[in-house]
């Protein structure tokens, strides 16, 4: 049975796997309160699932951040991208395998969140794929590229922080961004699926083990960056 963790964030424990979906009936954008809804559903995930499935509504996976919030000033931008990222962190060094379903598009803090989950099977849909904050004038956090180095592929990581480059979920699987694609009706099947198999297949013991030797020094670099680049952090520069 699904529950709802907030008007937009639902939670379903099917066996050892969790299925948590963002749907704000719009794009699917990153608020305070989506974000603290997703973390409550990562608490209950940790207690009492193996595996998790996250997932988006059909064609949008995640716009990014709101930008309601981030164009009220400096300060609210600052706060919901430190937000934004201590999310973002925790997922990538959480306990249990996460299994991300990219329903569609993915910009931005979108793609930050596909960056940091274990395992990216996309919809194979007209869709767009990446970080394209320095097409929209925004310089994109040290934080950010630490991450985007560790989890793209060498080849693409100048042009997708440097150039914004943008991908189809086919291209996004040479970037980095996603593992491999299915046809959208096939895409919660395969999620399901990939969760079960790791959900079964690993020792959670071990994988949270050697997670923190593989990732451990990244995400301590990362969040050493965090607070200068939340002192730093712009929306807007101009063009």
């Amino acid at each position: 049975m699904s529950e709802q963790a907030s008007p937009f964030v639902s939670y379903k424990l099917t066996g050892d796997v969790a299925l948590v979906e963002l749907d704000d009936g719009r794009v699917n954008v990153l608020s305070h309160e989506v974000i603290a809804a997703l973390h409550a559903a990562l608490d209950r995930a940790e207690h009492e699932a193996r595996a998790v499935v996250v997932t988006g509504r059909p064609g949008k996976f995640s716009a990014g951040f709101d930008l309601k919030v981030m164009q009220a000033g400096p300060e609210e931008a600052r706060d919901l991208f430190r937000a934004g990222m201590d999310l973002f962190l925790r997922q990538y060094e959480f306990p249990i395998p996460i299994v991300a379903a990219c329903t569609g598009h993915a910009l931005a803090a979108g793609a930050i969140w596909l960056m940091c989950c274990d395992v990216r099977v996309g919809a194979d849909v007209q869709a767009k794929i990446g970080l394209n904050e320095t097409a929209i004038g925004m310089v994109l956090p040290t934080s950010v590229v630490t991450l985007a180095r560790d989890r793209l592929s060498p080849r693409h990581v100048h042009s997708s922080v440097l150039l914004a480059r943008l991908y189809s979920p086919e291209a996004a699987t040479d970037a980095g961004y996603l593992d491999w694609v299915v046809p959208a009706e096939e895409l919660d099947e395969a999620a399901a699926a990939e969760a079960a198999g790791l959900a079964g297949n690993l020792s959670i013991k071990a994988f949270a083990a050697t997670r923190r030797i593989i990732r451990g020094p990244v995400a301590k670099a990362a969040r050493n960056m965090l607070d200068d680049d939340t002192k730093s952090f712009t929306v807007g520069l101009e063009t």
